[in-house]
């Protein structure tokens, strides 16, 4: 059985929708990622709290290259 990879901390979605699309943006370059709710309290599953987006710790420096050339720096802060 493979070995599940480390994930590390990539940034913070401003919310579950936002963090959706930009793990479909890394999902599109072959980067899995996962997404870990700020909040357990949602409205009909999707919650309106901030969302960190977690990457395998090998693809951390692709996924922050990725995301600052299509969303710019401020999206990993």
């Amino acid at each position: 059985m493979p070995a599940h990879p480390r994930l590390a901390y990539l940034t913070t979605a401003p919310d579950q929708l936002t963090a959706e699309m930009w793990q479909e943006l890394l999902r599109g370059e072959g980067i899995p990622s996962v997404i870990r709710a700020g909040d357990t309290a949602s409205y009909l599953g999707v919650s309106n709290a901030p969302c960190r987006l977690m990457v395998p710790q090998e693809r951390l420096a692709e996924a922050q290259r990725l995301l600052e050339e299509h969303l710019g720096p401020e999206a990993l802060m």
